[in-house]
């Protein structure tokens, strides 16, 4: 076996409530995974969560790592992974985006190149929009959109430095394609209009006036239709809102995303079935570092 590389991803939250697709924010709770060129096969091993998953072509970092490899001619005869997981899955926190991201950034290190706009468009053609993946790359806000093609595309903007995430995550899981299910084919032109409005006052409220946060998370586009669902999350989000707190629902459920200014929830919020879970914003994105055969 020889050296390989640490690679060290973030999660995220998506959608921001009017942002549907479009808007990201990278936390500061990682998955970490060690890759190492070996001379045939795949193999690894799991910890934290997913630990009951078998590492073999069909897991998604090596699927992300495999394709990566093709797309830059790398020739990898095999690999051993050993991943340390800590970012919940199915829980709208960019698990499945952070285990795309780790595989195209781990690809890249080892054919000795930086991350660059092919290794966006790829993780985005894994996950199928592009808002988590550039958050877990990039760091900070992700503002994302697709052309024709499709082509993913994605800026990062630089989150306001009073901004404290505060997570609330269930013990039930929720699955992307259920609740994606779940939307109408076509929404009124008021509500188009209206989730215009906020989302762009969300980026202004997210990079310059938090003040602002609350109005500009205010969504008519995704989080009503789905709340069958996950009910007790939007009674949460509600009651959150109620208390003055700009809540919604991360990503496709069933965590919640509060976007606090002092990283705390007011008392009395009812927070029963919920883990609530403080985070920083992360604000440089996937990190890679050259290891031994003995890092871990």
């Amino acid at each position: 076996m020889s050296g390989g590389v640490r690679v060290t991803v973030p999660a995220s939250a998506a959608n921001l409530g009017p942002g549907f697709d479009a808007l990201g924010l990278a936390l500061a709770l990682y998955d970490v995974v060690d890759v190492a060129v070996t001379g045939e096969g795949v193999k690894g091993t799991i910890t934290g969560e997913g630990a009951d998953l078998v590492v073999d072509e069909s897991h998604l970092v090596v699927r992300a790592l495999l394709a990566t490899a093709k797309r830059l001619d790398l020739d990898l005869p095999g690999v051993q992974l050993t991943c340390a997981n800590a970012i919940p899955h199915a829980r709208g926190l960019g698990s499945s985006a952070a285990a795309i991201v780790a595989g195209v950034a781990a690809g890249y290190a080892l054919a000795g190149r930086e991350p660059d706009a092919g290794a966006l468009q790829l993780a985005a053609e894994f996950e199928g929009h592009a808002d988590n993946v550039a958050a877990s790359l990039h760091g900070g806000l992700a503002l994302a959109w697709a052309e024709p093609g499709p082509a993913y595309h994605a800026v990062r903007l630089e989150p306001h430095a009073s901004l404290r995430p505060v997570l609330l995550v269930p013990a039930e899981r929720s699955a992307t394609k259920l609740t994606r299910g779940l939307l109408p084919a076509t929404v009124p032109h008021a509500d188009a209009a209206f989730a215009a409005g906020r989302c762009a006052l969300a980026v202004h409220a997210l990079t310059t006036s938090p003040g602002l946060l609350l109005t500009a998370t205010e969504d008519r586009l995704h989080q009503d239709y789905r709340e069958q669902a996950w009910p007790n999350t939007m009674r949460v989000v509600r009651e959150l809102r109620g208390n003055g707190v700009a809540a919604t629902v991360s990503g496709a459920g069933p965590a919640v995303f509060a976007a606090t200014v002092d990283g705390r929830l007011p008392a009395g919020v009812d927070t029963t079935g919920f883990a609530v879970r403080p985070l920083a914003v992360d604000r440089g994105g996937v990190r890679t570092e050259q290891i031994g055969t003995n890092s871990r």
